[in-house]
């Protein structure tokens, strides 16, 4: 009953959050100094020293006018106010429209409801386009099948698709990440602060997506730590996405990791990571967000002090620097993918749990991505 009830009251966290569709190398050396206040267990390889590598958005430092576009964004499940998937890609959309002079009533949002079919996507894309906006973005990869047929109808519309591409239709720019770059980030800072060397991974959905994350947090925490142990999860497998929006089996899934020993968990699972923080809190291990800084997400305050770090995946800078280049008319100016080098990947370490040291390590793993001497995997 006690089991059940906990579910519930995950469940009742999970409404106040609207849904959102997120959503590793070994190395060998000498055992390094463990950072202050980390009390990790872990044997670590010699890391890195921290160095001076920049990323840089393709957007920096340039003006466009938008004063005349008319730009236009089509959210996934859940919409503006998720605090994480889709609130990026409006923060982005935002920031569009007050760099560029974009009219407030040249702009236009939709979202997507739960469990809808193909026809409505495609109905809200033609309603933008037809509309006469253009640039458009869809928000995530359940658009592609859409713009397959929607594109082009529109061939003068350009439309910008967040973490897909549609293969062959020229007015369709792929806007995709490196995730697996901001996830090896995530593993070293686990491997760091695990105290028995045992860390685990949560996924939402079986799918290349997220086995990306995973095989990122794999080779960053066996970069940093070679000998670390890591088990992991999948909510549910490749066809069923309630894995993404199912709190209480992240709390499931989570809860039996711990009980192998995991004591750092990295969910890339969507709202189900509600739950996921919701199995860390009650078991008084830690934590690493995904996507956005979930530290500072307020449906996640109950919780927040568990979460020691957040892989940062910026899609906010994807979609502005799309409307930017498009309202430049300089699509081609735009990163093939979104990583760390481009200001598309990164972290964050709200809530001082990271001490000087160990972001000094992290900075010095992400120059080293960055000045391609690390190459992080994107299968496991």
């Amino acid at each position: 009953m006690r089991r059940r009830m906990r579910g519930t009251a995950v469940a009742a966290i999970a409404l106040t959050s609207l849904m959102v569709v997120s959503a590793c190398a070994k190395d060998s050396g000498g055992g390094a100094t463990t950072p202050t206040g980390s009390g990790s267990a872990c044997e670590f390889a010699t890391p890195p020293a921290a160095a001076a590598a920049t990323s840089t958005s393709a957007a920096e430092g340039k003006k466009v006018d938008g004063s005349a576009l008319k730009i236009g964004l089509a959210y996934d499940i859940g919409g503006r106010g998720d605090a994480s998937f889709n609130d990026l890609a409006a923060a982005g959309f935002d920031k569009a429209i007050t760099d560029m002079g974009v009219k407030k009533e040249n702009t236009r949002e939709l979202s997507a409801a739960p469990n809808e079919d193909e026809t409505a996507k495609q109905t809200r894309l033609r309603q933008l386009a037809s509309e006469g906006f253009n640039p458009i973005v869809g928000v995530g990869f359940a658009y592609t099948e859409s713009l397959k047929v929607v594109a082009p109808e529109f061939p003068n519309v350009q439309f910008g698709l967040v973490d897909s591409a549609v293969e062959g239709v020229t007015n369709v720019t792929p806007l995709v990440f490196a995730e697996q770059e901001g996830a090896f980030l995530a593993g070293v800072v686990a491997a760091y602060q695990s105290k028995n060397c045992h860390v685990g991974f949560v996924g939402g959905v079986d799918i290349p997506l997220i086995q990306k994350f995973e095989a990122g947090y794999n080779q960053g925490a066996r970069t940093a730590a070679p000998k670390v142990k890591i088990d992991k999860k999948y909510i549910t497998p490749a066809g069923d996405f309630t894995g993404f929006q199912d709190p209480p089996k992240g709390q499931e899934a989570a809860k039996g990791l711990i009980d192998k020993g995991a004591d750092v968990l990295y969910p890339a699972a969507g709202a189900s990571g509600i739950g996921v923080f919701a199995a860390v809190k009650e078991a008084g291990v830690l934590a690493i967000g995904c996507d956005a800084d979930q530290y500072n997400q307020p449906a996640l305050a109950a919780n927040r002090d568990v979460i020691v770090a957040s892989s940062l995946k910026r899609v906010d800078v994807a979609v502005y620097d799309f409307f930017h280049a498009a309202a430049g008319n300089d699509l081609a100016s735009l990163p093939k993918v979104f990583d760390l080098k481009s200001n598309g990947m990164g972290y964050a370490t709200s809530g001082g749990k990271i001490d000087a040291k160990l972001q000094g390590i992290v900075e010095g793993f992400k120059a080293q991505i960055i000045e391609g001497k690390i190459k992080v995997a994107d299968k496991v």
